[in-house]
């Protein structure tokens, strides 16, 4: 009676580790793996958008530095009726 318990039990103990415990590890270790990609990407781009900003920065500083203010003038817009 015992050996049949105990064959039961491990029966049991099998199929909980290998079609439930060991799933759900793959799945978690599968999600975290995407979750620090999606993560990196999100920081590269982030980066790149630094990036460009600062260079846009740049080239607008150097094309405002390189006009030279040429007496008075005043900004103005037309209107129209």
């Amino acid at each position: 009676m015992q050996y049949i318990l105990y064959a039961l039990l491990a029966w049991f103990l099998y199929k909980l580790i290998f079609g439930f415990i060991i799933p759900v590890y793959r799945a978690s270790r599968q999600m975290r793996k995407q979750f620090r990609e999606v993560q990196e990407r999100m920081q590269q781009q982030f980066q790149q958008q630094q990036q460009q900003q600062a260079s846009a920065q740049s080239r607008q500083q150097s094309s405002s530095a390189a006009k030279a203010p040429a007496g008075d003038y005043i900004d103005f817009e037309e209107i129209k009726e």
